[in-house]
């Protein structure tokens, strides 16, 4: 009997102090203090030590195009600038602008170390890309174009707006071209190719751009030879256009509706 009267005991002071701490209160979830777990993703490997300001632009969104740079849809830079993407056939919208002075000298622009595409490399005055937004996809006159090489050449060499109206751009004609910059990162374009001349008075942004000078068409040959004779650095956009097309144009600038060739893309 005393052996049973101690068993209850025992056994209802365990339920006893089991409802006890049931009857606790139970804390929120976002009061509880859990272990922080560190997730890596491929994104963060890719943009790890690049330049911030230059990695905050790779969310702009480009306009994708086929082969015939009929729009398709839109993706950010980062995607369209990633290699395995391009080799996927990802192609994009972009332009070309030479602005040209009053003495017929073609103002060339290196690219800054920050950049990530082709960094220090030296190339033409601007080039970048329209935006996928309603002003900038506007097809008529390359209106949408000319509007993002404004935009740029302000963003970049600090020219104001009014110094470069709309209306003195000449699109003259487009080029298609693909071009690794490293393993990870690339070019895939169907580039507009912008004239303009005008003397600027110019504010480079040092982490777009490192140096300017201007280019004589009598020093060009000279210029990308550079690349054998003393390893200067030119992108291959500027570098292909000015092999081939670029010493045409130029002889012509005071005659470039006579270059005008809006139906062609020429395959480079």
């Amino acid at each position: 009997m005393l052996s049973a009267l101690c068993r209850s005991h025992m056994i209802s002071g365990t339920i006893a102090r089991s409802c006890n701490r049931l009857s606790k209160p139970i804390l929120p979830i976002g009061s509880l203090s859990l272990p922080q777990t560190s997730k890596r993703t491929m994104a963060d490997d890719i943009l790890q030590n690049l330049d911030e300001a230059q990695v905050k632009l790779l969310a702009e969104q480009c306009i994708l195009v086929d082969d015939n740079d009929k729009p398709i849809g839109a993706a950010s830079k980062k995607d369209c600038h990633l290699n395995k993407n391009i080799e996927q056939g990802m192609l994009h919208r972009a332009f070309s602008v030479f602005l040209f002075n009053s003495k017929n000298e073609l103002l060339i622009q290196q690219r800054s170390d920050a950049k990530i595409t082709f960094p220090g490399f030296w190339a033409n005055t601007c080039c970048s890309h329209p935006l996928s937004r309603p002003e900038e996809l506007e097809d008529e006159k390359a209106i949408g174009v000319r509007r993002a090489a404004q935009r740029r050449l302000q963003s970049e060499l600090g020219i104001k707006p009014e110094e470069v109206p709309l209306d003195d751009f000449h699109y003259l004609s487009r080029i298609h071209y693909k071009a690794a910059s490293d393993g990870m990162w690339g070019e895939h374009e169907v580039d507009y190719i912008l004239f303009i001349q005008k003397d600027v008075a110019i504010q480079p942004d040092p982490n777009e751009i490192q140096n300017t000078r201007y280019l004589k068409a009598s020093e060009l040959e000279e210029f990308l030879a550079s690349v054998k004779n003393n390893g200067t650095k030119i992108s291959p956009w500027f570098a292909m256009i000015g092999a081939t097309l670029l010493p045409k144009w130029w002889k012509e600038l005071n005659n470039l509706d006579s270059l005008v060739d809006h139906s062609t893309i020429h395959r480079m």
